[in-house]
């Protein structure tokens, strides 16, 4: 069994860019500038907005982040969507979800201009991806695929069983490992709440991408030997025995799965570095007008 450490793989691509923006500085362009907008107080947001702002300046980035109360209304948060939309200065953008219930999200997203969208959720960028056109690919699906491409696991022809439909996770990972090339070539089945028989299922799987958000929810007897385990759950359960009082479990059973695995993810440290560097990357495209 081989950890898959997304932190060590999260920490290279960082240093990658780095490199990349310091040549930029030098040959007289302007650095990659990334904006994040975040609203309310929500205690994951903040976190991960702030894990963000870090690997930008890790990056050589610019960044800039714009605080809203949790009862600005939709009308005012279009209006800074449509700002940052014609702000030259501003490469892409980010609306840090989820948003206040008065909000419609989906309205959000499609107010932002596909160019700028890094997040990869607009349906433009969506619409891309599942034809194979480059396009922002959205970070988890992204930073599973960069992980799987760094070590080599084989894709052609294997069976990849995904758990979960989610349109930020579920939906697009199943849409890229069945991409021609490498990663992708794989038969995909995507499996969810009303899916039958799952552990006949997921124990033909050569590749179990677990996306459910339930924690230690794949047990052994659901994995065949010599399987790859992408564990994309990050779950917070008490724990009393730490400071924090809580400790982040995957949808995995790892103590108990991880022995039956050829690769595995940790929680955390797996897929969760490289959901946050896969954004860092489409900044960097965005900045050098690569996609479009």
């Amino acid at each position: 069994m081989q950890l898959i450490d997304g932190k060590q793989t999260a920490a290279d691509i960082k240093a990658e860019i780095a490199a990349t923006v310091a040549k930029m500085v030098a040959d007289g362009k302007r650095r990659p500038h990334l904006a994040a907008v975040l609203v309310g107080h929500d205690g994951g947001s903040e976190t991960y907005v702030a894990a963000k702002v870090k690997a930008c300046e890790e990056c050589g980035f610019r960044s800039t982040l714009i605080r809203y109360e949790s009862d600005v209304t939709e009308e005012e948060l279009l209006k800074t969507v449509a700002q940052l939309n014609a702000d030259d200065e501003i490469d892409g953008f980010i609306v840090q979800l989820p948003l206040p219930r008065h909000i419609s999200e989906q309205a959000v997203i499609e107010a932002i201009d596909y160019r700028k969208d890094v997040d990869g959720f607009h349906p433009v960028n969506v619409g891309r991806m599942s034809i194979g056109l480059p396009c922002f690919v959205s970070a988890t699906p992204a930073g599973i695929i960069e992980l799987l491409r760094r070590y080599e696991i084989p894709t052609r022809g294997k069976r990849c069983v995904v758990l979960g439909r989610s349109n930020i996770v579920g939906k697009p990972v199943a849409t890229l490992m069945m991409q021609k090339g490498y990663p992708g070539d794989a038969t995909v089945t995507v499996c969810h709440s009303a899916t039958e028989n799952l552990s006949e299922i997921t124990r033909e799987a050569d590749i179990l991408i677990a996306a459910m958000g339930r924690p230690l929810s794949v047990t052994a007897d659901m994995v065949k030997d010599g399987v790859v385990i992408i564990d994309v759950g990050t779950t917070r359960v008490p724990d009393a025995s730490r400071k924090s009082g809580f400790r982040l479990r995957g949808d995995v059973d790892f103590d108990n799965v991880a022995p039956k695995c050829s690769f595995i993810t940790p929680v955390p440290g797996g897929v969760g570095p490289m959901t946050i560097v896969s954004l860092m990357r489409n900044t960097l495209l965005a900045a050098t007008h690569a996609i479009y």
